[in-house]
């Protein structure tokens, strides 16, 4: 499974609806049942707000994120979708990852 970074932006500030987030909460509840919401909230900005899903690939991820009310109701206009590399003890912190060395000055 892969990790995404999910960020909803442009929040239309002042017109949120106690049906509306609990429609939101209620989707962020079967994600979580389903084993697909890592993490999730709001900044505290109260600009944007973040996701950690783990799905199978981009378009899982991309259906997940469409499926919000807070996107399908656009109280949220756009969103940016993100594939996460994990840095962790298990792979060296990414240290020898292409990804890492392609980056460093030689």
């Amino acid at each position: 499974m892969i990790k995404f970074v999910v960020i909803l932006k442009e929040k239309r500030k002042g017109e949120l609806s106690l049906e509306l987030l609990e429609r939101h909460i209620g989707h962020l509840r079967d994600l979580n049942r389903e084993g697909k919401l890592m993490v999730g909230g709001p900044f505290k900005n109260n600009e944007q707000a973040m996701l950690i899903l783990h799905c199978g690939d981009i378009d899982e991820a991309i259906k997940l994120v469409e499926q919000d009310p807070f996107i399908k109701e656009k109280y949220y206009h756009s969103y940016e979708i993100n594939e996460l590399i994990v840095a962790n003890e298990e792979n060296n912190w990414l240290l020898d990852s292409p990804q890492t060395t392609g980056n460093l000055i030689h």
